[in-house]
């Protein structure tokens, strides 16, 4: 990994004085999540929990410490994502995926970033130490390495280390979903007219893995109950992922190059438990009052929208009748 640039997880720095992307020293803050998105949804004034659910922030307070330099990069990446979010669907499908990477990575490491000062914070209360596993570390380096690419000189080579698929979603107006594992660097997001999930370090393995579902689904908009089906299909996929991405990291001419290394062991997945996917998808779904009973009925293969499980046709959205 360069030495040139800032890395935060390498003596885990993380100072309200220090840009969090760049390091260098900052009297600045943005917002974790886009001000726009915010206010045009309304959701500034809400709460979002940490993972130990003991301690919670409004969406509005969290902020990163930045320079002036990145606060710029992202302000101006916002505008695109704007001017995309308003042709829907075809906009954003239209964007870059690098773009769509940099803009889903700045909430991602945001909700990291809260997740690392209020775990240090516990552990200096108690006079312990706080310490990151070396696979998380690697991890963390190389997703803010990678998120780095919005103001240095970094590109990516051949296969991207990521997962973002897009596509027509029908919500009410003015919904907006979105979910987030922040350890395992995964978003979604999901609004009326499209949806994206972002898996932003697979190096696009669980996107591969889901390719059947993917392309029955292409041409239909999507019912949200299809959407929150999809995306726990993606997170219990990354559950049970058994594979470690590898990256060939290169400085020339002062620039970087990131490419996936394929050279390594190939992706494997564990074994997949209907009971514990059934539990994690009664969790999306419970907004339908659909329970884990219901998914896993005895003597009857599990429910879902997105299939059918007796021919595995794709289910027509519009033959749904639940709300949206």
């Amino acid at each position: 990994m360069s030495q040139m640039l800032f890395n935060p997880f390498q003596d885990l720095i993380f100072d309200e004085h220090f840009c969090f992307l760049s390091g260098v020293l900052t009297n600045e803050k943005m917002t974790v999540f886009p001000e726009w998105l915010m206010a045009h949804f309304k959701f500034g004034d809400e709460r979002v929990e940490m993972m130990d659910k003991a301690k919670s922030y409004h969406y509005e307070d969290l902020k990163l410490p930045c320079s002036p330099e990145v606060k710029k990069a992202f302000d101006d990446l916002d505008l695109k994502i704007q001017e995309a979010y308003k042709k829907g669907y075809e906009g954003m499908a239209a964007l870059d995926e690098e773009l769509l990477f940099q803009w889903t990575g700045r909430m991602v490491y945001g909700l990291l970033y809260y997740e690392m000062v209020y775990e240090r914070d516990v552990l200096l209360r108690k006079g312990e130490e706080f310490q990151l596993s070396p696979v998380l570390r690697k991890r963390f380096s190389e997703f803010h390495l990678m998120l780095q690419s919005i103001i240095e000189p970094i590109s990516f080579v051949g296969k991207k280390p990521w997962t973002i698929v897009v596509f027509p979603l029908k919500y009410s107006a003015d919904i907006f979903s979105y979910r987030d594992d922040a350890i395992n660097l995964m978003f979604s997001f999901g609004v009326n007219g499209f949806g994206f999930i972002a898996c932003l370090q697979d190096n696009g393995v669980i996107g591969e893995n889901q390719k059947e579902v993917l392309d029955k689904i292409e041409g239909h908009v999507l019912h949200p109950v299809q959407f929150e089906e999809l995306y726990a299909r993606f997170h219990y996929t990354d559950y049970i992922m058994q594979y470690s991405p590898e990256y060939k990291i290169e400085n020339l001419d002062d620039r970087i190059t990131i490419e996936v290394d394929e050279a390594g062991k190939p992706p494997h997945f564990g074994h997949w438990d209907e009971d514990v996917y059934a539990q994690l998808l009664s969790n999306y779904w419970q907004v339908y009052g659909i329970e884990k009973d219901h998914i896993l009925p005895p003597q009857r293969p599990r429910l879902s929208f997105l299939e059918n499980p007796y021919t595995k046709d794709f289910v027509d959205p519009e033959s749904i009748s639940l709300p949206f």
